[in-house]
């Protein structure tokens, strides 16, 4: 059974973290990915997008794939479907990236712990804006 890091070792995650990858960000201003990604930005952290089908959201490029992005990746936060996860834990691995945030809702215990049995660490199910604001600001 999947088990997520406790309080202080995510906010010890998140105060570790500058460039913040979001798979699955929307240009919908009503969407939770924009507006967590908002504020995540207001915190001070390098938000990165990636989305296959936008080319620029809250003032930055747009990528296709985590692949694609030119600067270090330090924590991928994602804003997809469970049946979707596999994939990007398939990147995440193959990239060799550290740390993987499934957003709130979010739900694939199979893939999660392929992740972290890979050395990642892993956050399912949780709002990072939640447990940063709550816990870490």
């Amino acid at each position: 059974m999947f088990q997520n890091p406790d309080e202080r070792q995510r906010c010890a995650l998140l105060k570790s973290v500058k460039n913040v990858a979001v798979v699955g960000l929307s240009a919908n201003r009503s969407r939770p990915s924009h507006g967590v990604a908002r504020a995540l930005q207001a915190f001070g952290f390098n938000i990165i997008p990636v989305h296959p089908a936008i080319n620029e959201v809250l003032g930055q490029k747009v990528y296709r794939h985590l692949a694609d992005i030119p600067v270090r990746i330090d924590l991928v936060n994602v804003f997809r479907r469970a049946e979707h996860i596999d994939a990007v834990v398939d990147e995440c691995l193959a990239l060799g990236l550290k740390a993987l945030w499934i957003q709130e809702g979010i739900v694939n215990e199979p893939a999660a712990n392929r992740a972290r049995d890979a050395g990642m660490t892993v956050v399912m199910d949780r709002c990072i804006y939640r447990d940063y604001k709550l816990s870490c600001s």
